[in-house]
Formats: C-alpha cells, sequence, structure tokens
C-alpha cells in the first residue's frame, strides 16, 4: 500500500512557485527580455563608472571634462556626438550621466520602500489611531502636486548638514525624491495587509503564538513582496524623470554632467544650430524609460497572480 502510494506520487507533477511560473513565462516575452538586456546595460554602464571613480581608473566617460576637439564641433569619426561649448565630448557626458540618474533613482527606490513599506502594513495590520495617523500624513503628502513638493524638499535639503555630511548635488536630489515619493507603495501594500491579514496562513501565525512583528514581516511582507517589485520596476523611471527635471532647473548635480544638465545647456545651443548634445541626452533618456516601462508592465502580468493565464 506505501509503495503504491509512493509511486503515485512519484508520478504526478510537481507543482510551481508564483516566482518560478512568474520568471518562466517572463522568459516568453521577447521584448521584455530584450528591454532587459537594455536595462542591464545602463546598470552595468554605471557601475563601471563608479568603479572607475572609486579606483581612479582615468578611462572612457571618466574624462568627460578633457578637451577633446573644437568648441561645438559636429558629430564626426573622431567624436560621434560632437562636442560642446567647452569641446567636450557630448558622448562621455552622456555616458556619465548614466551614472547620475540611475544612482539617484535606486538610492531614491530604496529610500521610497523603507518607509512606505513598514507604514503601510503597520496601518494595514493595526488599524485604528495608528491607521488613521499614517492615512493622514500620506494624504496630506498626495494632495501636493508631485513636482512642487520634490522641489520644496530639494531646495530645503540642498547645502543642509545632517549628522555632520552636507548634503550637495546628488545626495540631496535622492534625499528629497525618495523622502516624497514613497506614498503610493504605502497606500498599496495597507491595502494588501488589509486582505491578507484575515487569511488562513496568518491565522495560523496567530494561533501558534507568534509575534505581531513577526506576523508582519515574516508572513505577511514575503507574501506581497512581489508588489513591491513591480512597483519598483515601474517607478525607477518615474525617478529618472525626477532626477532630470532638478538638474534642469538647477537643483541637481552642479560639478558634473548629467542629462538633466545637458538638457538645460542645451537650450541656448539649439538657437544656434547646435542639437546633438540634446538629441543624446533626450535619447539616453528615451531608451532607458522605454525599456522601463515594458520591461515593468511585462513583470507585473507574470507576477500579478491576478492576472495569471494558464
Amino acid at each position: 500500500m506505501s509503495d503504491s502510494h509512493n509511486a503515485t506520487r512519484a508520478r504526478l507533477p510537481r507543482g510551481r512557485s508564483l516566482w518560478s511560473d512568474g520568471l518562466r513565462r517572463l522568459r516568453r516575452r521577447k521584448l521584455a527580455m530584450a528591454c532587459f538586456v537594455v536595462v542591464l546595460i545602463y546598470f552595468s554602464l554605471a557601475g563601471f563608472i563608479y568603479l572607475a571613480e572609486l579606483f581612479d581608473w582615468r578611462i572612457g566617460p571618466t574624462l568627460w571634462a578633457e578637451q577633446v576637439g573644437e568648441s561645438y564641433a559636429p558629430p564626426s569619426s573622431e567624436n560621434i556626438l560632437g562636442t560642446d561649448i567647452f569641446g567636450q565630448s557630448v558622448c562621455r557626458k552622456m555616458l556619465y550621466g548614466t551614472k547620475i540618474s540611475i544612482t539617484v533613482a535606486l538610492c531614491a527606490s530604496f529610500i521610497s520602500i523603507a518607509i512606505g513599506v513598514p507604514l503601510g502594513a503597520i496601518a494595514g495590520y493595526f488599524r485604528g489611531i495608528a491607521d488613521e495617523i499614517i492615512v493622514w500624513i500620506y494624504s496630506t503628502l498626495s494632495s501636493v502636486p508631485y513636482i512642487l513638493l520634490i522641489l520644496a524638499f530639494a531646495v530645503v535639503l540642498r547645502d543642509k548638514t545632517i549628522f555632520g555630511y552636507r548634503l550637495t548635488g546628488i545626495t540631496a536630489v535622492y534625499l528629497a525624491i525618495g523622502l516624497t515619493s514613497w506614498v503610493g507603495i504605502c497606500r498599496l501594500i495597507r491595502g494588501e495587509i488589509i486582505k491578507h491579514k484575515g487569511r488562513d496562513y496568518v491565522l495560523a501565525a496567530m494561533s501558534y503564538g507568534c509575534s505581531e512583528r513577526r506576523i508582519i514581516f515574516k508572513h505577511l511582507i514575503p507574501n506581497v513582496f512581489h508588489l513591491i517589485i513591480i512597483d519598483f520596476s515601474l517607478r525607477f523611471v518615474a525617478f529618472i524623470h525626477a532626477e532630470v527635471i532638478l538638474s534642469f532647473l538647477g537643483l541637481g548635480e552642479a560639478d558634473r554632467p548629467s542629462w538633466g544638465a545637458m538638457i538645460n545647456d542645451a537650450r541656448i545651443e539649439l538657437s544656434r544650430g547646435v542639437w546633438w548634445q540634446m538629441a543624446a541626452a533626450t535619447a539616453a533618456i528615451f531608451f532607458i524609460s522605454l525599456s522601463l516601462n515594458i520591461f515593468g508592465d511585462a513583470l507585473r502580468d507574470s507576477l500579478d497572480p491576478k492576472l495569471r493565464i494558464q
């Protein structure tokens, strides 16, 4: 009896987890995987530039400040994207701007998740006065136009000293974005926790005497973690755009090139027929924005159980 039962179990197909099933369907989307490769190239470039600066490798985009030609030289075989007013390579500036944008978006994403996820989980699990306070806070923040809120935080944080560290340039930018963008993920996690807290696995954890902290961080949050990843991928491009806007307005990195600063410089150049700096920065923003949006949509369709297709 036991041998036949084991043989029957051995013939049964093995089930797939949410993650393995989602990744399996994601790999079938050729366009999404191509976009993932593009995003991976951007991240690899940003990481390479970071390491090059850390170890003082004087190669590639780290030499963006060197004069490589005449002022406003058009694109050629020597300088494929031309030069700016100082004779600096526009291509090197565009590549270096990748590091600024990726760093800001990555740090801002982690800050917003670190604030929004715990607050949303606490509000959804405990409800009552804690829920009312958290909802009041994010309702107040969401009532202020997003761009104005970021600008206000960026202006207030710029050149301030916190714990002996002076906030300038890129640090003030990603703090301003991160501290103002946690509202969406907080609202999302709060709603999901409210739906999950009455399910059997939570009731079972309660019956075993698990503490409330353990239930939240060991049971509830892991079961909604796929939504955090999806939100991360979709909001990443919005944080890149926010950094470009702040740099365009002069609130970003002042001593190093960024895509927003390049677009700001190109405003005057366009009247002189110098279009290549604007085109380079715009193309860099376009390709990563398009790739992240397509990949984020595919990731959402693959990982969200509500959208599962047999």
